[in-house]
């Protein structure tokens, strides 16, 4: 596939100001997150009680924001647990019965006639335990009636499974015809592959999607930066920024912090051939000006810082790291081996924060695995969000066999 160049731009003149940078845009909010009293739109929520975390620790009050799609069949047969990535959240599709609602994250994988087809399937997206679109995170009220902030507790992969598996006994939900997750949110279906069994949850498809068994080393390494990034932020005030005017929050290092991402989101091949060394505009790099590629991450940039929360980016940044599906299980190898799902797992060829050999790597100790699919793609990572021509098939024909397939 080729990847479109952006248009040449007209010759910088020296010294020439970007229309782009005297564009006035208002203040970014201190949080981006989702507070009591602001509009759900089609988010539900659900009161879970405490939960022991493994660090042994109680996290009181426990709520998870989550939507549903489609109908739940009597038998209870026709569950999918979807599964966002980092900066997602519960709105993976919009709801064909609410007007004019917004786009999903997933628009192109869920929903009437899609691989994941809601008029057949019932299907739970929760926003993850630490996140800041309804579920309990650093935003959220403490029992002293302040934001937990800095406070919040570490929390894991597995503490954010167990606070799903309580949303699914909330709902009823005595098994999951699929549980899928793409990037972060596979790092979660695999802990579900194991943990909802040993309480009685049936888990009879997953998908695992350009993600690993086990965080690896270089991808904790682009996250220490990106912390960093966001503590180092003046605006951070350790944590207790909420409530600040607009403009004084932590914005600029969450901001820094998403451009670390995003270059790991996407490929070397990508962005060179996307941007090349083209300028930005009418700005000029030998002078105070940016490079194309340096606006494209600018933007990313800003528009996370106006919308998420930084506590939660340093939370869910963390728990991401604490993944390791081997632990107290006898190692990954022997972890993998105990899945008994039927396994779809799904590599990027360009991925460069989950490298395709970690997928691979899934393919080859699970049982239930049929083989290693890959997207080809220079997208990198973010092909998931971008191949729908590649994925939706896989998905749409896993789904098919594991429909057919007798309850046991």
């Amino acid at each position: 596939m080729t990847v479109p160049r952006v248009p040449a731009q007209p010759g910088p003149r020296p010294g020439a100001a970007s229309a782009s940078r005297d564009r006035v845009q208002p203040p970014a909010p201190s949080s981006g997150a989702w507070f009591p009293g602001d509009d759900p739109g089609p988010r539900q929520f659900a009161d879970l009680g405490g939960l022991e975390l493994e660090n042994g620790s109680l996290l009181p009050e426990v709520t998870l924001a989550y939507e549903t799609y489609g109908t739940l069949d009597a038998d209870g047969g026709n569950a999918v647990l979807v599964l966002h990535g980092f900066s997602a959240d519960s709105h993976v599709a919009r709801h064909p019965e609410i007007p004019d609602d917004s786009p999903g994250w997933w628009e192109q994988m869920v929903g009437p006639g899609c691989p994941i087809d809601t008029d057949r399937y019932f299907v739970v997206v929760p926003n993850s335990l630490g996140g800041c679109q309804g579920s309990t995170g650093p935003s959220s009220e403490a029992p002293d009636g302040r934001p937990w902030g800095a406070r919040f507790p570490r929390i894991t992969t597995r503490d954010q499974v167990a606070a799903e598996i309580l949303l699914a006994h909330a709902l009823g939900v005595r098994s999951w015809e699929l549980v899928i997750g793409p990037s972060m949110g596979g790092l979660r279906a695999l802990e579900w592959s194991l943990l909802g069994p040993e309480v009685g949850i049936e888990v009879r498809g997953l998908a695992a999607v350009g993600t690993a068994a086990a965080t690896p080393a270089d991808l904790i390494a682009w996250s220490h930066p990106q912390v960093a990034a966001i503590r180092l932020d003046p605006g951070w005030h350790g944590g207790d920024y909420y409530g600040l005017p607009d403009g004084e929050g932590p914005h600029a290092g969450m901001a820094v912090a998403r451009q670390i991402a995003h270059t790991t989101y996407r490929s070397a091949e990508e962005l060179d051939v996307r941007f090349g060394r083209l300028p930005q505009g009418g700005e000029d790099p030998f002078t105070d000006g940016r490079y194309a590629v340096q606006s494209y991450l600018d933007h990313h940039g800003d528009k996370l810082a106006r919308r998420f929360d930084a506590n939660s980016y340093i939370v869910l940044t963390e728990s991401m790291n604490t993944h390791d599906l081997g632990r107290d299980r006898g190692g990954v190898e022997a972890a993998l081996s105990q899945i008994t799902a039927r396994t779809l797992v799904v590599a990027i060829d360009s991925d460069r924060l989950f490298p395709a050999s970690l997928s691979a790597r899934i393919a080859a100790f699970v049982h239930g695995a049929d083989g290693l699919r890959v997207i080809h793609t220079p997208y990198g990572h973010d092909g998931f969000l971008i191949e729908f021509d590649q994925l939706g098939p896989m998905v749409r024909d896993f789904l098919e066999v594991e429909r057919v397939r007798p309850l046991h």
